[in-house]
């Protein structure tokens, strides 16, 4: 019975090591959000809503004519 006990907490020992688990793979969506939900077009880290320049492209947004699009402006 002492036999069957030790192989089993080994047992459990080496197959609690064992853990998989899915890494998310963030390229496959074309705009990102955080946690609360939040776009980040250009991923600086700066909710769109509040971004100052939201493509990312250098030029802000109040003098940016096409500021969703960063090839553009």
């Amino acid at each position: 019975m002492k036999k069957l006990a030790l192989l089993m907490i080994a047992a459990t020992a080496l197959l609690s090591a064992c853990v998989a688990y899915e890494v998310p793979d963030h390229r496959e969506r074309p705009v990102y959000r955080d946690d609360r939900g939040l776009r980040d077009r250009d991923r600086d880290g700066v909710p769109d809503r509040a971004d100052r320049d939201r493509d990312g492209d250098g030029v802000p947004n109040r003098r940016d004519s096409r500021p969703n699009n960063p090839r553009r402006y």
